[in-house]
């Protein structure tokens, strides 16, 4: 049996999902198409493009972390804080090791 707030939770990760994965893919296309005249456009298109297609499952951990908050659920906010934490580290050494930080 499933909760009214987990159906709208379920409800909002979805259109984030969708949202950030058209979003992603109008960039893509147009970059592609762009770079067929200009290079240094369609390249910036498409690397914006990459970087929402791989932030839309993030975001989707920082909406969990911020329903648990409105619910009080403790445990839940510190197990998905730790995840958050960790997508975080891995930007960050990312960064570190290709040397853009």
């Amino acid at each position: 049996m499933t909760r009214a707030g987990d159906r709208h939770l379920e409800t909002a990760i979805g259109r984030m999902l969708r949202i950030g994965v058209m979003a992603s893919s109008t960039l893509l296309a147009a970059g592609l198409v762009l770079s067929f005249f200009d290079a240094t456009a369609g390249t910036w298109l498409m690397r914006a493009g990459i970087v929402i297609l791989i932030g839309t499952p993030a975001a989707r951990v920082v909406l969990s972390f911020v329903d648990f908050a409105i619910g009080r659920n403790v445990l839940f906010m510190a197990l998905t804080a730790i995840v958050i934490a960790e997508l975080a580290a891995g930007v960050i050494a990312a960064l570190v090791f290709h040397r853009r930080l």
